[in-house]
């Protein structure tokens, strides 16, 4: 049953339309919540004009917060309600709470607020404000400069990405006898409790937070439902109703984290033709406050000499604060953006060098044994050559790259590669000393086995593989275990649904909680089995003050292939192809695995070339609909193939590891790669458009 291929426990309902979100429950008395929101980047609020508000409805600002305002993600620098100042268009300064939306809608329209504007930021290059700063050196990488034959410095630059899940932001809240219950549509419901805790100044058991059915996340709603989830609790308490909030798609651009932007300098050392030091400077985007960007930062931070073992490294890398919406997780986290950079630098010294890229790369890639950037160390096989070999054999790589070097014409094609892994887990020791996971397993009286987790299913099929799991160690049917949507008041903290971490880290835990069960299984008998996470002892030690030892506990590794054809009349981009081979331990559910696979391959491809969001001059986001903010489909992409490459890993469930954020890590590069190639050009930025393209052609572009 192990990696065979099922059907999803949820399927039938979500395709039949029977499965309910949280916009389609209607509870009774329930009172709608709306925001205003500031219309300045950064000012102070003066004077609130406020119309007459009808019976029953009701105006909310900050000091309705019962307990602390501040919500607590990574730190505690967001207000629930704005009280002084705002610090980008969007920060909510009032919610307007009543029954009908239209009567919310009038009374908005009337409020005027007063703001005595203040200078706003928006060129992270020229904050002043450095949210996280984090440096790491191992080497003498003066020595090697001063050495080097010759020293390559490049720039690299990406943009924002907007999460595009099909459900926008929505949940709910209501007090009950001294309990605040929220629920919705949320990735980590203890991140939620944890903020309610302070927010509300309750005890934990008089806090509850319920994961309804998802319509996908892809890290969106990782840290947004702590910002609502608080203000609505707030709302709950001063109205003593049902309140609920269900965002349009434009307040849910506006309102809501994306991929940081980022700008990164590489000076890379090059002696006898291989690489001998890079010194790499990072910049994250912030955003208006802190969210998740020190732990974006420092997996960014970790993955920015990529597959590449360096000797003499140095790497600095800063969260600056800007007066725009804040950013935060996205599928990836922090890696997308310094995989695409050095990636792309590996392809322009080869390109000097006058190597091919993929031979150059291959030269310096990881073997099993080598050192990680962090002096940690690969413990584990590293099947990149393989994998590569595999794309090879599925694009025709080697042959169309010599094939692609000679075209004329007004059609010309181009193809790349890049390589890359994904950290799996929490990074350092977030997962021992900060997550510290509990599973567990309930056997009930008419021995039905339930699974007690906080992990939730976006869509990504966690039930089904959850399940899958139990039933192999049991030996059930899958479809027979029990698998609720997780409510804090009946299972055990098991830490957030991100990282990569679910199946590996919980699936295990999952794993053990089953064959524990199945030697004290008695027929007839209520038991409960329980399990705490332990980190594997062949860790090196992780230090975050020095940003040494082992960063993950195993690596996800991948390859991607992107062949395309460019119209040099309209600059128009047809996708050829989109190959990809990957190694995540053993999946668990191969049809599963192959579907998250394609679908992060699909955003790579969006990342690098149509997803293109822009601040105006007054720092609003201006492409807040699907209209206007393109994504790719499968009418964008010709053809898709998608291999995996299974090395199984001993610490995992049946030798499985992380698997969802890898296909979003590294794929830009190689579409970016096969845009150089088809059009002559050596280029630095994503997304990459059609009038990039036009620009390039026309000579607009400094070719380095």
């Amino acid at each position: 049953m192990i990696s065979k291929s099922v059907g999803k426990v949820d399927s039938s309902k979500k395709a039949g339309g029977y499965t309910k979100y949280i916009a389609d429950h209607w509870p009774k008395d329930a009172l709608w919540v709306e925001f205003v929101r500031s219309t300045k980047a950064r000012a102070k609020i003066g004077k609130i004009h406020l119309p007459e508000i009808p019976k029953d409805y009701y105006i909310c600002d900050y000091r309705d917060v019962p307990g602390k305002n501040r919500i607590h993600i990574v730190e505690d620098d967001m207000p629930v309600l704005a009280e002084e100042t705002v610090e980008y268009i969007g920060d909510p300064i009032l919610m307007i709470v009543g029954k009908d939306r239209q009567i919310i809608k009038e009374i908005k329209e009337k409020i005027n607020i007063e703001y005595e504007e203040l200078e706003p930021c928006f060129d992270v290059e020229e904050s002043k404000t450095a949210f996280f700063s984090y440096e790491f050196e191992k080497g003498d990488l003066d020595k090697v400069f001063h050495e080097a034959d010759k020293i390559y410095e490049e720039e690299f630059t990406t943009g924002l990405q907007e999460q595009g899940y099909l459900e926008p932001q929505q949940m709910m809240a209501e007090e009950k006898d001294g309990t605040m219950i929220v629920r919705g549509s949320l990735q980590c419901p203890y991140y939620v409790h944890t903020a309610l805790l302070q927010v509300m100044d309750k005890k934990e058991h008089q806090i509850r937070v319920i994961q309804d059915h998802m319509g996908g996340a892809f890290g969106g709603k990782e840290d947004f439902p702590s910002i609502l989830g608080c203000q609505l609790a707030v709302a709950a308490h001063k109205t003593g109703k049902a309140v609920r909030a269900v965002f349009g798609r434009e307040e849910d651009i506006i309102a809501t984290s994306k991929k940081h932007p980022s700008k990164s300098r590489y000076k890379v050392a090059v002696k006898d033709g291989k690489i001998t030091g890079m010194d790499i400077h990072v910049l994250y985007n912030a955003g208006a406050y802190t969210t998740l960007s020190a732990v974006v930062l420092q997996r960014g931070l970790i993955s920015s000499s990529g597959v590449y073992p360096v000797e003499n490294l140095r790497v600095h890398g800063e969260a600056r604060k800007t007066n725009v919406v804040p950013n935060g997780a996205y599928r990836g986290f922090g890696a997308s953006q310094t995989f695409f950079s050095i990636e792309m630098m590996m392809n322009h010294i080869a390109y000097d060098l006058g190597r091919d890229p993929l031979s150059f790369k291959m030269e310096h890639m990881a073997k099993k044994g080598d050192e990680t950037a962090t002096k940690g160390l690969f413990h584990h096989k590293v099947p990149l050559k393989e994998m590569i070999d595999q794309i090879d054999e599925m694009s025709d790589y080697r042959r169309k790259k010599k094939e692609y070097e000679k075209q004329e014409g007004r059609f010309r094609k181009g193809i790349g590669i890049s390589l890359s892994y994904h950290g799996c887990g929490f990074t350092g020791t977030g997962e021992r000393d900060i997550i510290k996971a509990v599973a567990s397993l309930k056997k009930h009286d008419d021995d039905r086995v339930e699974i007690l987790t906080s992990i939730t299913d976006m869509g990504q099929g966690v039930k089904t593989t959850f399940s899958k799991i139990v039933a192999k160690e049991l030996g059930f049917d899958y479809r027979d275990i029990i698998f609720k949507n997780p409510d804090t008041k009946n299972v055990p903290d098991s830490g957030p649904t991100v990282a990569s971490r679910s199946v590996m880290i919980v699936g295990e835990l999952i794993r053990r909680c089953a064959k524990r069960l199945k030697e004290k299984w008695y027929p007839g008998e209520q038991i409960i089995v329980t399990e705490h996470f332990k980190s594997p002892d062949y860790l090196i030690p992780f230090s975050l003050e020095t940003f040494e030892g082992d960063a993950y506990p195993a690596y996800a590794w991948g390859v991607h292939a992107t062949e395309l054809e460019i119209d040099t009349l309209t600059g128009n981009h047809r996708i050829l192809g989109s190959y990809g081979s990957f190694d995540v331990g053993t999946p668990l559910d191969r049809n599963i695995v192959i579907g998250q696979m394609e679908g992060g391959m699909m955003q790579c491809l969006g990342y690098a070339s149509m997803e293109q969001m822009n601040y105006q001059k007054d720092g609003s986001i201006g492409n807040c609909n699907f209209t206007d903010y393109t994504m790719p489909t499968s009418l964008d992409v010709e053809h898709m193939d998608v291999d995996l490459y299974v090395v199984d890993y001993p610490e995992g469930p049946f030798g499985a590891k992380g698997a969802g954020e890898l296909p979003a890590v590294g794929g830009a590069a190689s579409y970016l790669e096969a845009v150089e190639q088809a059009t002559k050009t050596c280029q630095n930025h994503i997304p990459f458009t059609i009038e990039d393209t036009l620009n390039a052609l026309e000579g607009d572009f400094d070719e380095n």
